[in-house]
């Protein structure tokens, strides 16, 4: 439920449904679900000390368990949630459902995730159809929030994808992935290699991840845990 105080963004995230063992799996190692809203304790795994295992999951855990289609924006004041809500329908009508490729732990990116082991042209597209069929719903990008996303250090084409679409990793340079940490920049390679294998040990054995929905998510304030408001079944 959407309270009378307009959220401070939106996303559009692929979130497995809760029910599934994607879901399930996922929420389990944030200690937190998106979509009911309910925490739990987090698993904890050998050689891995608890305190530390919270710290670099509390950014993903923040955001829920996800993979961005279309990066946070601010609605533009000439649109309403009910004209995005509306247009996220219409995706969900154009979309189909498919099979993600196989998903790997990865550290790419200096953090830990779950991305896809070869190229999905479907996935892509799905992805580049979300940032281009929503970007006339989102305010654009401050100087300010240039700045903050330039600190990336963004190729050329990076950069001008930042300016045009509000994110610098969409399109070709799009790439699908379910955070699994925050950065690892000062975790020794000893326990780097144990979230590796703690992430293996519990994703593994799960049988194919099935893109069959896209979510509406909301940031109800600056900084607060993303909410998803409205799931929407992808049709055959």
């Amino acid at each position: 439920m959407i309270s009378a105080q307009l959220p401070f963004r939106y996303a559009v995230y692929f979130c497995p449904a809760p029910d599934t063992n994607w879901g399930v799996a996922g929420a389990q190692w944030l200690g937190r679900c998106a979509v009911t809203g309910k925490k739990d304790q987090q698993l904890q795994f050998p050689g891995i000390d608890p305190e530390l295992f919270s710290s670099l999951t509390s950014h993903p855990k923040r955001y829920g368990w996800h993979a961005t289609l279309k990066a946070p924006f601010k609605l533009v004041p000439e649109h309403e949630v009910g004209d995005l809500l509306l247009k996220m329908h219409q995706l969900a009508k154009s979309l189909k459902p498919f099979d993600l490729p196989r998903l790997g732990v990865s550290t790419t990116g200096g953090f830990l995730s779950l991305r896809p082991t070869e190229i999905s042209v479907q996935l892509n597209d799905a992805a580049a159809m979300c940032v281009r069929d929503l970007q006339s719903f989102a305010l654009p990008l401050t100087a300010d929030d240039l700045i903050r996303r330039r600190k990336a250090k963004l190729t050329p084409e990076q950069d001008k994808l930042l300016v045009e679409w509000g994110y610098p990793w969409v399109l070709d340079q799009f790439n699908f992935h379910f955070s699994l940490t925050g950065s690892l920049q000062f975790i020794d390679e000893s326990k780097q290699q144990k979230l590796m294998q703690a992430a293996q040990q519990h994703f593994g054995h799960l049988s194919v991840c099935r893109f069959d929905r896209i979510a509406l998510v909301i940031e109800p304030e600056a900084g607060k845990d993303f909410e998803v408001i409205k799931l929407l079944e992808l049709y055959p």
